[in-house]
C-alpha cells in the first residue's frame, strides 16, 4: 500500500514510517524540517529511514497549498498518516502564529488533499490536551472537550471539527488519536524526559512545576505506534461514533494512553534510577496552559483493535535513558 506520512522527520512520524517500511508498505514522508528543536535530531532520525528502498522522503512545508495539492495528485496515496504540526503547549503561548500555519491551514490542505485524490483513510494525531482542565477521571473521548487552556489544544479540538465536517460532507474516512504524554528513545528535547536527563546528567537543577504535584499517562513510543498501525487499518463506519445521538459518517477519535497515571515525583524518580544519579530539584509553580493531570480511558480503543498501552514506566525510561547515552556517545 502506498502511505504519505506527514511529519516524517519527527519522533512519532519517524517511528510510524519506520514500521510501515518494516512491513512492506511504499512510505513518502514529508517534514519541513523546522528549527523548533535542533534539526541535526530530524536529520539523524531520517537517516535511519533512508535504509529502506521503499521510503522516500520530500522536504515541505504543510502550508504549501500548490505543493500539498500537487503531491497528492502526482502520488495518489491510499492511505495518509498525519503526525506533522507544531507541537507545545508553552511554545504556542509565546509564538501563536506558528499553530495557525502549521494545525490550522496544515491540516485543511491535508484534508483538501484527501478530499480531491480518493484516500481511504486519513489517520491524524490530536491530543490529550483537548481535554483541558477537566476533571472527570479517566477522560473519555465521549466527554466534551469544549474549554482548551492553551492555543496548541485549541488548534487540535479545531483538527477534530474539521475531520468531522469533511467526513461529513465529502465521505472521507478521518480518525483521530488523542496521544498522551509519549516518549522514548529519539524523542524530543522539549519533552520533560529529555529535559530531565540532560539536566541530570550534566549537572543542572531541573525545575518541577506545580511542586512535583502534575500527573501524566505517560505512552512509551513502541505503545503509540502499535496503535496507530492498528488503527489505520480500521476504517471508521457510521455507527463509530455518535454526536448528539445521531451517527456521524466515517469519524471517530481514539485515546492512546497508558491508562495509568504518574507523578511527577515518581517520573522523576525512573529517570534517577536509570541515571544512577540524583536531581537537583528547583519547584515552581503551574504554568499558563498546563493542566494537573491527565488519563486516557482507552476502552474503545482496546474494544476495536484489541490492543491496550502496557509498558511499565520503568522500562520506558531505561531505553531512554540507553538511546540517550548512546545518542551523545555518553558511557553507559
Amino acid at each position: 500500500m502506498k502511505f504519505l506520512v506527514t511529519g516524517a522527520a519527527g519522533f512519532i512520524g519517524f517511528f510510524v514510517a519506520k514500521k510501515l517500511c518494516e512491513q512492506g508498505h511504499q512510505v513518502i514522508g514529508i517534514d519541513n524540517l523546522n528549527d523548533y528543536y535542533d534539526p541535526k535530531l530530524k536529520l539523524a532520525r531520517l537517516e535511519q529511514l533512508e535504509h529502506f528502498e521503499h521510503f522516500t522522503f520530500i522536504k515541505m512545508n504543510l502550508a504549501d497549498r500548490d505543493g500539498i495539492a500537487k503531491l497528492f495528485a502526482d502520488e495518489q496515496f491510499e492511505r495518509v498518516i498525519h503526525l506533522a504540526a507544531q507541537a507545545g503547549v508553552r511554545y504556542s503561548i509565546e509564538n501563536p502564529m506558528a499553530y495557525i500555519d502549521s494545525n490550522i491551514v496544515g491540516f485543511t490542505t491535508i484534508l483538501e488533499g484527501c478530499r480531491h485524490n480518493n484516500v481511504k483513510h486519513l489517520v491524524y494525531a490530536s491530543s490529550s490536551s483537548v481535554y483541558g482542565a477537566n476533571k472527570k477521571i479517566p477522560f473519555s473521548t465521549d466527554d466534551v472537550v469544549d474549554h482548551p487552556v492553551s492555543l496548541y489544544a485549541a488548534t487540535k479540538k479545531s483538527n477534530e471539527l474539521m475531520a468531522h465536517t469533511y467526513s461529513h460532507l465529502y465521505g472521507i474516512p478521518t480518525t483521530g488519536l488523542r496521544f498522551f504524554t509519549v516518549y522514548g528513545p529519539w524523542g524530543r528535547p522539549d519533552m520533560a524526559p529529555f529535559l530531565f536527563t540532560d539536566a541530570i546528567q550534566n549537572d543542572r537543577p531541573i525545575n518541577v512545576f506545580n511542586d512535583g504535584k502534575m500527573q501524566r499517562d505517560f505512552t512509551y513510543i513502541d505503545d503509540i505506534v502499535e496503535g496507530v498501525i492498528r488503527i489505520q487499518d480500521v476504517i471508521p463506519e457510521v455507527s463509530d461514533n455518535n454526536i448528539d445521538g445521531e451517527g456521524s459518517p466515517l469519524y471517530t477519535t481514539y485515546n492512546i494512553g497508558n491508562n495509568q497515571p504518574i507523578e511527577l515525583e515518581t517520573f522523576i524518580g525512573c529517570i534517577e534510577n536509570a541515571l544512577d544519579k540524583k536531581a537537583t530539584k528547583h519547584y515552581m509553580p503551574m504554568q499558563d496552559g498546563d493542566v494537573v493531570r491527565t488519563y486516557a480511558d482507552i476502552g474503545p480503543l482496546e474494544a476495536k483493535v484489541g490492543f491496550r498501552p502496557s509498558t511499565e514506566l520503568q522500562l520506558g525510561i531505561n531505553e531512554f535513558v540507553d538511546w540517550y547515552k548512546a545518542y551523545y556517545k555518553l558511557a553507559k
